[in-house]
This record gives C-alpha cells, structure tokens and sequence, in this order.
C-alpha cells in the first residue's frame, strides 16, 4: 500500500489530495488559500507530515521529467517558472515553498507538463513551450481513470479531450489510447477567466518587454470591466465576455479534434461547475463528442481535479495501485525541457539563470 498526496498549485487555492491507495482510502482532502501560503509557507509542513506520506507530486510549474526534490537545480527552477531572473517577487513563492519542503526531507517529487511526454509527436512542439501544464496533466490522468473505470475498459483503450476550465486558465488536452498526443496550454488558446490566453505574435511585438502579469491579466473578469468585484457565475450575464470565453473553449476542443477523434469531451475545473457553462458547452460541442464532467473519487468534498490527478500520479510512480495508468501515460518517459522547441538563439538557458 501507498500513502500519497498530490498538490494543486492554483491561483485561487492550493488543494491537498491524499490516498491510501490500497483501497482508495481518502486520507487528505483540504484547501488553502494561495495568499495564505505564499505568506507562510511552513503552514504546509504539519498538514503533509500529518499523513505520512511515501511520496507527495509537488507544485511543478511548467514542468520537468520526473524529479526528486533534493534534485532540484536553479536550472530546474527557472524552467519551472519561466520568470526572469529580475521579477524576484514572482519567483520567490515557488522558491521558498520548494526550500521548505526540501528542508524537512518531505518525500516530494515534480513531474512534466504535456511538452515533455513521448507520446507527443515532436512536429506538434515546434515553437511551443505551454502545451499543458503538469496540473492540467493531473487532471488529464483523473480523466483517464474516470473514463477506463466507467466504461470498464484498460487505460489503454480510453479516448477523451479534457477541457479544463479554470480560475486562471482555458486548456485543453487530446488523449487516444491512453496517451496524451496533443495539447493547448492556458496561455496558448483561450482566453481564461483570469488570463489572456493566446496573444497575438503582432501585439507582442509592439509591446515590446511586458511583465508576467500582463499575460495572467485581459481574461473574461478584466473584460467584464470589474477587476476585484465580479464572481465567474456572473460572466453569464456579460454577453461579449460569456461568448468569448465560450468560443474559447470551444475552439481549443477543436483544434485538438486535428489530432484525435475523441469517444468523449471531459470537462474539469472551477468554472466548469458553473451550470450555465456546462450546459452551453454541451449544446455547442454535442457534434464532436458527448459532453460530461470528470467524475473523481469518490467521498472527494474539496479538492479538485487536479490534486486527485497528482495523488494518481503519485501512486504511480510509486509503484502503486495506479502504476499502470502512469505507464500507458509514459509520465515516467518525460524528457527534455520546455525550451526545446522554441528558438535557442533567443531563448538560451545561460541568459536567463540566476545561480545565486
């Protein structure tokens, strides 16, 4: 048996997921407030220590093949955040939370995003670095799972594209066979509740240097035209920002109909509990493939998607209950980096690393 725990990182909330996986035994189901822990990240260390855990899937940003936290480099965590060596104050939350978790030899391991994986074909990389993050891919091997459990079918013979749709972010990811084949990050199609999603290569150019928050930024509640005030169960009142963020969505599943003709579309996240959201995309989407929601464990009352998909994960890796689904997903194959597919000539690592 394997205690594991897996880590939604969200811009809303980190959630807190932990098995027994034995007998998929809910051993850990909290929220916390992000504020909260980037404040004070020792908050975390008695909550995880409380469940003994063999492993815990770490907060892994945009990814890195399967690692240890005593492994980690500057390297790795700069490819984790992709924030310049200037922008401290963004960089330090992730720095000083994987200092702490490392402090107290907690059992913590990272994993990739979508980027990483073998089972994507190189020729869809090409001058790609968000394909998915790895808590998207969390939600995707929560998807897997629903499915192959539901339809009592192998891992193997499961066929979806999960759209999830976030606090922050729009993505989408094509899985056939079991394997993820392609992939569209929350800053690469969509726009999101929070951010802008894909941003035209022109507009960059004329904005020249731009912070990250500009690209977490311009999402539905910033079009909404109230910033702090409105709730994402409001959008459906705002006709432009609903139908942008619906043609968003819409579009990212798609694009991925391009590399998979999905048996179904799984729909996760924050806002796709809203009803007027699930029922829209359904209508709009009913041509491609039945529309429903993931369905995570059972008895689950807090923790989304993503942390259930990375205590999954973890009970992969750790040679559990769920070793198969992470080998027919090749999580344990990832190789490379995000920076492989985008231009060395104006990406290069040694640019960009503070080893201070």
């Amino acid at each position: 048996m394997s205690r594991v725990v897996g880590i939604d990182p969200g811009t809303k909330s980190f959630d807190f997921f932990g098995l027994a996986d034995d007998c998929d035994e809910i051993i850990l189901d909290v929220s916390m407030p992000t504020s909260r822990i980037g404040a004070d990240p020792e908050s975390v260390i008695d909550l995880l220590k409380d469940v003994c855990p063999d492993l815990i899937v770490g907060p892994s940003g945009y990814g890195v093949p399967v690692k240890n936290i005593r492994d980690i480099t500057p390297t790795d965590i700069f490819l984790m955040s992709l924030v310049l060596r200037d922008d401290k104050k963004s960089i330090l939350g992730m720095r000083r939370l994987i200092e702490i978790l490392g402090k107290h030899s907690l059992p913590v391991c990272f994993i990739p995003g979508v980027i990483h994986l073998p089972t994507v074909p190189s020729f869809r990389k090409i001058n790609r670095i968000d394909m998915g993050t790895p808590d998207k891919l969390c939600s995707c091997a929560l998807a897997i799972r629903d499915q192959a459990t539901r339809r009592r079918i192998d891992y193997d013979q499961t066929s979806l594209i999960l759209l999830e749709i976030g606090f922050a972010h729009t993505a989408a990811i094509a899985v056939d066979a079991g394997a993820v084949v392609d992939g569209i990050g929350g800053s690469s199609g969509g726009i999101g509740f929070l951010s802008m999603g894909a941003m035209d290569s022109e507009l960059a150019y004329l904005l020249r240097g731009f912070p990250k928050e500009f690209m977490t930024g311009r999402g539905a509640r910033t079009l909404a035209g109230s910033e702090n005030v409105i709730a994402p169960e409001e959008i459906a009142h705002n006709s432009d920002v609903w139908l942008a963020l619906m043609d968003g969505a819409v579009r990212n599943v798609l694009a991925l109909t391009a590399a998979t003709v999905p048996d179904e579309i799984l729909l996760s996240g924050r806002l796709s509990k809203i009803p007027e959201l699930q029922a829209e995309l359904t209508r709009r989407l009913a041509t491609v493939a039945p529309v429903r929601p993931v369905e995570g464990f059972r008895g689950v009352k807090i923790a989304k998607e993503s942390a259930q998909g990375a205590a999954l994960i973890a009970s992969g890796l750790a040679h559990g209950r769920y070793k198969n689904l992470v080998a027919t997903m090749r999580i344990g194959d990832a190789c490379g980096t995000v920076l492989d597919y985008v231009p060395s000539k104006y990406v290069n690592l040694t640019d960009f690393i503070d080893t201070g």
